[in-house]
């Protein structure tokens, strides 16, 4: 039988009042392959420790199958828990680890059939007589990961189980506890800071930064529609461009968002997403592009939603079946603060602020749920920077990297024709909510504390 796991509103409050976790809400199905995603310190492995029962829930609801868990003991929860440090006793023996639970639930019985049966599924079966120091890292998680699935249990907990491992041995172990989870059909919830496991493993990913919950869905909806800047810079390899712009809205002109040197004209019959954008007129923007979302090619060849821009080549990054182009196009990149951090910073706020109704709502939900997305000074946002000609070392900085294939000769100081497709273009506000693709809804009223 497989297991049902819901939190609400939970979070865990540490000494001093450190919010390690703050009001979660998550609910994962029977079954499910559920990856929570997230720099490091930003409490995924505290909430995996709070669903175990190995940590206190500060406030809020842990359902095991509808029923209130928050003071079951972790013995009755019927889980199962596979650490980052494989956990094994060093005086025992493969088989004796993997028998270990076993004998601790039922001591009159016989493990062995459980334990060889586990072996056999795992292909460890040579492994069972020898001690943990006689094992490759990849071996000893093998048996910790047989020490849990020996049990039966109605959910897996996975806390980093390939981290100390080597990037070959991942990626096969990656897909060995893929195939193993769902031939058990058992809920599993796997913690990592990987976004290549987290989009190869989960049936649903959620990103987590600071303890908040910044989306959770497919992994193909969180790449292709991030809620905000911080899931849009952490999903995707190489890393989305993030450039700092303004929208251009004449009523008698063609709509650009000017980045600098350039400008990006939206091509015109304008889609609803762009029409949208005219709200945003005169304001500073972040404005994303996904490296394939920028090709090499004269305006000749531009398609209807392609717009044209130039860049001058900084560094060309040869990986074999691809090149990843680094170019300078005058653009200013966003600065995203502590986007790597624990913990955004948090935002002053005041009482009475400039703007209607529903832009108070919009920084109110930017604050909490991906904090500032614009460099702030304590006297506000800091005015946008003049494009800078050179680096302090004398090479002029690269702002846009565009993923092509081998077949361009590409050199340093090269001036190429790109073609930017407007119809995956990302634009965020200046506290990292995205407006384009515009959001399939409003905030609710009673979402945010006005």
């Amino acid at each position: 039988m497989t297991r049902a796991i819901s939190l609400h509103d939970v979070s865990k409050v540490h000494a001093k009042g450190v919010r390690a976790v703050d009001r979660l809400s998550l609910d994962i199905a029977p079954g499910e392959f559920l990856v929570l995603l997230g720099p490091s310190g930003c409490g995924k492995s505290t909430v995996l420790r709070m669903i175990a029962g190995l940590e206190h829930i500060t406030e809020g609801e842990l359902l095991l199958d509808g029923a209130y868990a928050n003071d079951l003991p972790p013995s009755q929860r019927d889980i199962a828990m596979v650490f980052q440090n494989f956990a094994l006793y060093p005086n025992m023996t493969g088989r004796d680890n993997i028998g270990f639970p076993l004998r601790i639930e039922d001591p009159g019985s016989d493990p062995a059939p459980r334990v060889d049966a586990t072996a056999r599924m795992l292909g460890i079966e040579e492994l069972l007589d020898r001690y943990p120091g006689q094992l490759s890292g990849g071996e000893r998680q093998r048996v910790a990961m047989g020490r849990a699935i020996a049990r039966h249990p109605s959910a897996f907990l996975m806390d980093e189980p390939l981290s100390n491992l080597d990037a070959k041995l991942r990626n096969r172990l990656r897909a060995e506890i893929s195939r193993l989870t769902r031939s058990l059909g058992v809920t599993t919830v796997y913690v990592t800071h990987d976004q290549a496991e987290a989009m190869s493993l989960g049936d649903r990913v959620a990103v987590l930064r600071g303890g908040v919950l910044q989306q959770v869905d497919s992994p193909r909806a969180v790449y292709a529609l991030p809620r905000n800047v911080f899931v849009a810079a952490f999903i995707g390899t190489p890393r989305i461009n993030l450039l700092r712009g303004v929208i251009r809205a004449p009523l008698d002109g063609a709509m650009t968002i000017s980045l600098g040197k350039q400008a990006l004209r939206l091509p015109e019959p304008l889609s609803l997403d762009h029409r949208l954008l005219r709200v945003q007129q005169g304001r500073e923007v972040i404005v994303g592009l996904r490296s394939e979302a920028v090709r090499i090619a004269t305006p000749a060849e531009a398609r209807p939603e392609e717009t044209h821009i130039t860049g001058l080549v900084e560094h060309v990054e040869f990986q074999g079946h691809e090149v990843l182009v680094h170019f300078n196009t005058g653009s200013v990149p966003a600065v995203v603060p502590e986007l790597e951090a624990p913990r955004p910073a948090p935002r002053p706020t005041r009482r009475h602020r400039e703007g209607g109704f529903l832009d108070r709502l919009r920084e109110r939900a930017g604050s909490r749920r991906a904090g500032p997305a614009v460099a702030e000074a304590s006297n506000g946002p800091q005015p946008m920077p003049e494009p800078q000609d050179t680096s302090p070392d004398g090479r002029i900085p690269g702002d846009l990297v565009v993923r092509t294939t081998p077949d361009f000769v590409l050199r340093y100081g090269m001036q190429v024709p790109l073609l930017v497709d407007t119809a995956h273009l990302y634009v965020f506000d200046q506290h990292g909510d995205r407006v384009s693709p515009a959001p399939a809804r409003l905030p609710d009223l009673e979402e945010w504390e006005v």
